[in-house]
């Protein structure tokens, strides 16, 4: 019996993505998938988009992948990762995502995502408030969980979940990591446990490595290859002072506002000698982002008192963990709680109420319904004056 093209949905994953694939014939058949952003999630400004082919060994069969924002076409890229930059502009609007892949065999796979907007009563000046979570009984993490689960209070009022997302959610992280002249000795163990920990991310997650010590080095920008990101911690060599202030808020800088999740993993052994920018500097920015930060200390900064209050009060305030080890050995123990956090993260947003650009910190307080588990999430956040 002669085949016939047909269009064939593809099964809605777990963010709720919808797919369409053009021409595919068997179940077999490579799929396109857009991760970044995902359906029914809140865009401004720049983003990021990104396509994968399913399964990744059939990637080598793709041409090319065109993106399409709105109708128009915002790049075309030859070979994997199929990825690039795109400005979704001020305010919160919807916005309809296409990727086509086009096959060497000229068949042709299409996928569609559509962001959201915020209602007209709300107004598109509203901003969107994310909040990263882990939820854990005490020894282990709770998956499964659904909007209809979580309860949100802003400054003590309870607020609507507009977007949801579970499981697979896409995630830009930045890993900086301390190359100042006192890591000599740490610095085999550091490299060979950020490796197993950024070999260990999910084939979509983009991941940008610094190096800092008096200067900031940019050793991968936004890479989902994990070639390039070994290749990129394989750079790192130590000399000089360290400038963590400073790279404290170039990472806040880099991930942006976009939606998604983003975080950061802070690595260093001492306390900042070379930045060009103040602490207070440092915090604020990071109260004015949606990062959730992991902070690493190590070596040295295991005897220094005002550095391990730093970095739990980054971590703490923005949800993430703070670890402190003079034995290099337990890095890679250390990285791997980490990722295993990563795994396990939910990723709840909510129009922040009117009038909150006003320069003030605003509380956000995240439960489970029954209060049977516990949360780790952003304490709050701030928001600019106009």
């Amino acid at each position: 019996m002669p085949s016939s093209r047909l269009l064939i949905p593809a099964l809605v994953q777990p963010l709720f993505l919808a797919v369409t694939i053009v021409a595919a014939q068997s179940r077999s058949d490579p799929m396109l998938r857009i991760v970044a952003p995902t359906e029914g999630t809140y865009v401004s400004g720049p983003a990021r988009l990104v396509a994968v082919i399913d399964p990744t060994s059939a990637a080598s069969s793709v041409t090319q992948v065109t993106f399409f924002a709105d109708g128009r076409q915002t790049c075309s890229i030859p070979r994997a990762p199929f990825e690039c930059d795109w400005d979704a502009g001020e305010g919160i609007s919807e916005h309809q995502i296409r990727a086509v892949a086009t096959l060497k065999n000229a068949q042709r796979l299409v996928a569609t995502v559509r962001t959201r907007g915020v209602a007209y009563a709300e107004s598109v000046d509203v901003d969107v408030v994310q909040v990263t979570a882990a939820v854990t009984d005490g020894d282990r993490f709770i998956r499964g969980l659904t909007d209809k689960d979580f309860r949100v209070f802003d400054d003590d009022r309870p607020q609507r979940i507009t977007s949801f997302a579970a499981e697979k959610i896409p995630l830009e992280l930045v890993a900086a990591i301390d190359v100042s002249s006192s890591m000599q000795d740490a610095i085999p163990h550091v490299k060979q446990a950020a490796k197993a920990f950024l070999a260990g991310l999910q084939p979509t997650d983009q991941t940008t490595v610094l190096g800092f010590n008096d200067n900031i080095f940019t050793l991968a920008r936004r890479a989902t290859d994990p070639a390039a990101r070994a290749k990129a911690i394989e750079r790192l060599a130590p000399w000089g002072g360290t400038a963590l202030y400073d790279v404290i808020i170039r990472a806040v800088d880099l991930l942006g506002r976009q939606s998604g999740r983003r975080s950061i993993v802070l690595f260093t052994d001492g306390d900042d000698q070379s930045s060009h920018a103040p602490l207070d500097a440092a915090i604020a920015r990071t109260e004015r982002s949606d990062a959730t930060i992991y902070a690493i200390g190590q070596g040295r900064a295991v005897h220094t008192a005002g550095l391990q209050k730093l970095m739990r009060r980054l971590a703490t305030v923005s949800g993430g963990r703070a670890f402190f080890t003079e034995d290099a050995n337990k890095l890679a123990g250390i990285f791997q709680e980490i990722l295993e956090d990563l795994r396990n993260q939910y990723l709840v947003s909510y129009p922040a109420p009117s009038n909150q650009r006003d320069g003030a910190w605003h509380r956000i307080r995240l439960e489970v319904v029954g209060g049977r588990y516990h949360v780790r999430a952003r304490q709050g956040y701030r928001l600019s004056r106009p």
